[in-house]
């Protein structure tokens, strides 16, 4: 980390079945974050990235380059904006949410439904956010230490995250009083 306590950041907008994300990526560390937005409007984009800095900042990182395609000016934050036009693209991004969108095609396509609520889809995207950040990227900056454990310190638990796999159909337990009403209902797994 003292190598790379300045990252770079990657930025780029993303949408699954119209529902708008934030995507991303730390150079060389290839960490990912994904968030969720409201809308596609400036005011948005510029909030979501500084809540994405502070907490970089909070971790002992400090973003001094966003590359981006079309952001307002981040001067007041000490950052150095590098812009691309509309018609390129800031490839570590590109290739980042290209990868999300198809390791979530691959988690739609076992799943027995036509049509997904939007919370589902949001759970997806951040599932496999969190699966990307929690092994080694072959170009990242340390072969054995994954880019959540680099930029968290946690490291993955198996009898916490591995128990079920995303979408599983389980039971869960409500508060149980003494009628005959069931004390289970049917869940999905997120």
């Amino acid at each position: 980390m003292e190598k790379y306590g300045e990252v770079a950041l990657a930025v780029d907008r993303m949408a699954i079945k119209k529902i708008p994300f934030m995507i991303m990526t730390l150079r060389h560390i290839h960490f990912g974050t994904a968030e969720l937005i409201r809308d596609k409007t400036g005011k948005t984009i510029m909030k979501s990235i500084q809540l994405v800095v502070r907490a970089y900042c909070a971790m002992g990182s400090r973003v001094c380059n966003i590359l981006a395609c079309v952001i307002n000016n981040l001067a007041d934050m000490g950052i150095t904006l590098n812009v691309a036009s509309r018609s390129k693209h800031v490839p570590e991004v590109e290739r980042y949410i290209r990868t999300i969108e198809e390791r979530v095609r691959a988690i739609e396509s076992v799943f027995p439904f036509k049509r997904y609520p939007p919370r589902l889809i949001a759970e997806m995207v951040y599932n496999v956010v969190f699966w990307l950040n929690t092994f080694p990227h072959k170009a990242g900056v340390h072969t054995i230490i994954s880019p959540r454990t680099l930029i968290m310190g946690l490291a993955i638990d198996y009898h916490k995250h591995c128990k079920l796999a995303f979408g599983t159909y389980v039971q869960v337990h409500g508060e149980g009083d003494n009628t005959l009403k069931p004390r289970t209902s049917g869940a999905i797994a997120l």
